[in-house]
């Protein structure tokens, strides 16, 4: 389906075509997730009395608002972003693009392209397997770095108390008996997650 011809069409036609699709996804992706992007960036679904995308698919077709994201997502990344041919999108299929998208996400257009010809070449269990191994190498990269961050705390805190490790936390449990917890979780959250921005900035 080009996207002259989906262009064209009426929003009651898009809602058909959506309907006439979906009951074969796996050979209807391409075009149910250029379908749906659409509706979803124009706000289609308003004309069918919707306030949410999500709740749209969910009522007129009974498709979970998290598949109908990734078949959005799939299509916004593959084809308009990438622009890779849509035979050869269709070939890699649906499933094997969903475990390629989340290391492509952020990734740069050279492991982009990368992560592709994997998908292409890979038996579908190797490349699950490949994946996984990277996603533990990243966890354990990020285990290090919040290793090397406590050590240096620990390290500051016990030359500045100038006392044990095991003698730092009795200190450290007397400061905190009394504090507004709701408050210290809050800092902490805000925290951790810019250095986990910061972490994952110095990866790329």
């Amino acid at each position: 389906m080009s996207k002259n011809t989906t262009e064209s069409m009426s929003p009651e036609e898009k809602f058909t075509a959506v309907a006439n699709l979906k009951d074969q996804l796996e050979d209807n992706f391409i075009s149910l997730g250029q379908l749906l992007s659409e509706i979803k960036r124009s706000k289609l679904f308003l004309f069918k009395g919707y306030e949410k995308f999500k709740d749209f698919v969910e009522a007129e077709y009974q498709l979970s608002g998290s598949l109908a994201g990734r078949l959005v997502s799939t299509f916004d990344l593959f084809i308009e972003e990438m622009d890779i041919d849509e035979t050869e999108v269709k070939e890699i299929g649906f499933d094997r693009l969903q475990m390629i998208k989340p290391m492509m996400q952020k990734a740069d257009w050279k492991v982009r392209d990368e992560w592709v010809h994997k998908a292409e070449e890979m038996p579908t269990k190797d490349l699950r397997e490949h994946i996984k191994e990277i996603k533990k190498q990243d966890k354990e990269a990020d285990t290090d770095m919040k290793d090397v961050y406590i050590e240096q705390y620990m390290e500051k805190m016990i030359s500045w108390f100038n006392c044990s490790r095991k003698e730092l936390n009795f200190k450290l449990a007397l400061y905190f008996q009394d504090a507004d917890l709701d408050e210290i979780k809050k800092i902490v959250k805000e925290r951790q997650r810019l250095f986990e921005l910061e972490t994952q900035t110095d990866k790329e």
